[in-house]
């Protein structure tokens, strides 16, 4: 039989945003929870090209598809989500664990397996970085008991510091400066307060800041005309380059722009004369785009290419997406069972998964950020160019977007931009 949880409210709030991260910074009015828990260590030996990249592509795709209709500005970080429902499915069991592995592509082995790859395999570098950290809070009281092995699982596979805290204003001020000094003081004050019924917060911070590989300078920006989805025109200013790596399907062509080092590209998509970005969008699938971006060093192309000068905000609630995607149990006060999370006295399912998202693209590279807050309750071209091998592909019209890196060519953000300019 399912156990029944005893958990009022539980939030789980994974940060990404713009700037790198560090470490957990200033001490905290918190108890160690990790003392004795040691994380596993070692290299993972993943290979994190294979059959999770394409299952965690693919949830990228659906994600963006449920998201958006193609007639507006959208970004999201799917890796984001991915990572904050994956630290959440570590305490579900039953049916509800079968359907979020269902909606992931892996199960739980598997995608901790992966997600632990993924984020050993991540390039730094002076000029260019794509930074994890986690740590997860739990009120101090006698009504909720955390299992060891869900502590265990976040810390193997997510390094994830864990902390028991009385949930007061000293730990509004704990979580908000954890939060600060790991996004190195973009985000101040994520939280306002710490509801009553709050207990837990799981705190994923992921940050994407990378300079081009070859930067814009001024004689390559130059002012044109963007023509948005509904037809109406702005005026805005776009980035000239030539670029290499060529990528095409039977309705679009597009590009990769690589980051410094080649060890991150922004890749663009742009739909043919006549494509509804709506069908663009819902003709996209993991493997097709995996199968894109790892071809695209073969194609033997130039490509005259062009990037308005853009920023984009987003936000969405995605209950009903996940939902829809196939995860309806954990949204279900009934049929909910995260009985790994630990013991209480009723049960707890997820009410919201809230996302938000930030690009800047601009001449010298991309910064690039993102918030989800799972909250879970118990209530209801040169002189002699070969024509023949020449593309040009201008952005001037709606196109898709993301950012990779160039080893998983997972999205670490998917978005589409219908209107650009001024």
């Amino acid at each position: 039989m399912k156990k029944r949880f005893a958990v009022t409210k539980i939030i789980l709030l994974l940060l990404v945003c713009s700037l790198p991260l560090s470490g957990c910074g200033a001490a905290v009015n918190a108890v160690d929870l990790m003392d004795g828990i040691e994380p596993k260590t070692g290299v993972n030996n993943v290979d994190i090209t294979g059959y999770g990249a394409t299952a965690a592509t693919d949830f990228a795709v659906r994600l963006l598809q449920n998201c958006t209709d193609g007639n507006e500005n959208a970004v999201i970080s799917p890796v984001s989500v991915l990572m904050a429902m994956a630290m959440t499915a570590n305490g579900a069991d039953g049916e509800t664990l079968s359907q979020m592995e269902s909606v992931f592509g892996m199960n739980m082995d598997e995608l901790n397996e992966y997600l632990r790859a993924y984020m050993q395999s991540l390039p730094q570098g002076d000029k260019y970085k794509l930074d994890i950290a986690n740590s997860i809070w739990f009120r101090d009281s006698d009504n909720f008991s955390a299992d060891e092995s869900f502590l265990q699982a976040n810390a193997d596979f997510y390094n994830a510091g864990a902390f028991k805290a009385p949930f007061d204003n000293s730990t509004l001020r704990d979580i908000n400066r954890w939060v600060e000094d790991n996004t190195d003081g973009m985000i101040k004050d994520i939280l306002s307060d710490i509801s009553v019924d709050a207990v837990m917060y799981l705190v994923n911070a992921v940050a994407f800041d990378a300079e081009w590989q070859n930067i814009y300078y001024e004689t390559d920006v130059r002012e044109g005309v963007f023509t948005c989805a509904d037809g109406s025109a702005k005026t805005a200013d776009f980035m000239y380059s030539d670029e290499y790596a060529y990528i095409e399907d039977e309705m679009a062509a597009g590009f990769m722009k690589y980051y410094s080092d080649g060890k991150y590209a922004f890749a663009a998509l742009l739909p043919d004369e006549g494509v509804v970005m709506e069908d663009y969008i819902a003709s996209l699938t993991g493997e097709k785009i995996n199968k894109m971006l790892s071809e695209s060093s073969e194609t033997g192309y130039t490509v005259h290419a062009s990037i308005p000068k853009f920023e984009c905000e987003y936000s969405s609630e995605m209950s009903g997406v996940l939902s829809d995607m196939g995860m309806t149990d954990a949204f279900d006060l009934a049929d909910a069972d995260f009985s790994r999370l630990g013991t209480a006295d009723d049960n707890i399912y997820i009410n919201r998964v809230l996302h938000k998202a930030f690009i800047e693209v601009g001449e010298k590279g991309t910064r690039a950020g993102a918030a989800t807050v799972v909250e879970m309750d118990d209530n209801g071209a040169a002189a002699f160019e070969d024509e023949s091998t020449i593309k040009t592909v201008h952005l001037d019209r709606p196109f898709v977007y993301m950012i990779i890196d160039c080893e998983s060519m997972i999205p670490a953000f998917i978005g589409v931009t219908v209107s650009a300019g001024r």
